[in-house]
């Protein structure tokens, strides 16, 4: 399984980013390999759409689950009708997130957040 998360960093001790499309890095947890990948968020620098640009870089990573603050409509949208799964968590460490999540402490994202527009960081 593929667990991407929003993040301000990129290590374990980083923290959630609460912003989807604008998030600086998705951390990439492989249950199954046990290693982690790190991307740069291409949708953090779009003047419009970022949710869209953001959701169509973890689609092609084929991940299996995001972890953010929120999802916008065009992200939910998309995330949705692809299959992912998709959980909202406080602003705390990766490593933390994690833990909530095999615990199954999250709260799953069944509806958007706020449209957001332009380059809003």
């Amino acid at each position: 399984m593929k667990i991407a998360i929003s993040s301000n960093g990129e290590t374990s001790d980083s923290l959630i980013d609460m912003r989807f499309g604008r998030c600086e890095y998705f951390q990439i947890h492989d249950t199954e390999k046990g290693e982690v990948k790190i991307l740069e968020n291409k949708g953090q620098d779009s003047s419009g759409g970022a949710g869209i640009v953001a959701s169509n870089q973890l689609i092609a990573e084929k991940v299996d689950v995001i972890i953010t603050g929120d999802l916008g409509p065009n992200a939910f949208e998309l995330v949705e009708k692809s299959g992912i799964k998709a959980y909202k968590c406080g602003n705390i460490a990766i490593s933390l997130v994690l833990e909530k999540y095999n615990k199954g402490e999250l709260e799953e994202i069944k509806m958007s957040g706020p449209a957001y527009h332009g380059a809003n960081k």
